[in-house]
C-alpha cells in the first residue's frame, strides 16, 4: 500500500462531524453583544448554559460559533471544537502520536465525552462526541 494509500485507510473510520470556532469573551455582558451581532448576521441561539453559548445557522446546523466565559471542567478555554464519531479511537490515536494531552478523556455532566489536545501551533483542540441514548 502506498503511504497515501496507508494514511487515508489508518483514518477512514473517524467520521468528523463539525469543527466549530470558540470565543472566549470576558462575561454575560459580551455574551449578550455577540448573541445580538451574530443574530444580525444570521445565527440563533442553539445553546446557552450560562458560561458557554453556542450560535447555529438555522439553514445549516453545521455551521457554529462558540462563546466562552471560562471552562467548566478543563484548564483553559479550547481555541476550537470538532466533534468526532468515536473520541475514544480519536484519543488512543492522539496519544500514539505523541500529541500533547492537555485535558484527560472524560465525561461531562452535560452529556458529551471529551478531551483536549494541543495543535501544532500550540491551540487547545476540544475533541468530543455527543452522549447516545
Amino acid at each position: 500500500m502506498a503511504p497515501d494509500e496507508a494514511h487515508a485507510h489508518a483514518h477512514a473510520h473517524r467520521h468528523i462531524r463539525r469543527a466549530v470556532p470558540n470565543v472566549e469573551v470576558p462575561g454575560e455582558e459580551s455574551m449578550a453583544a455577540n448573541r445580538d451581532f451574530y443574530g444580525a448576521l444570521g445565527f440563533r441561539e442553539a445553546m446557552n448554559m450560562g458560561w458557554i453559548m453556542t450560535m447555529v445557522s438555522p439553514s445549516d446546523p453545521t455551521a457554529q460559533i462558540q462563546f466562552f466565559t471560562h471552562e467548566a471542567t478543563g484548564p483553559v478555554v479550547p481555541d476550537i471544537s470538532v466533534e468526532v464519531d468515536d473520541v475514544d479511537a480519536v484519543y488512543a490515536a492522539m496519544r500514539a502520536a505523541g500529541a500533547e494531552i492537555v485535558h484527560d478523556l472524560r465525561d461531562e455532566e452535560w452529556g458529551v465525552r471529551r478531551f483536549f489536545v494541543r495543535d501544532p501551533q500550540g491551540k487547545v483542540v476540544n475533541v468530543l462526541t455527543h452522549a447516545r441514548p
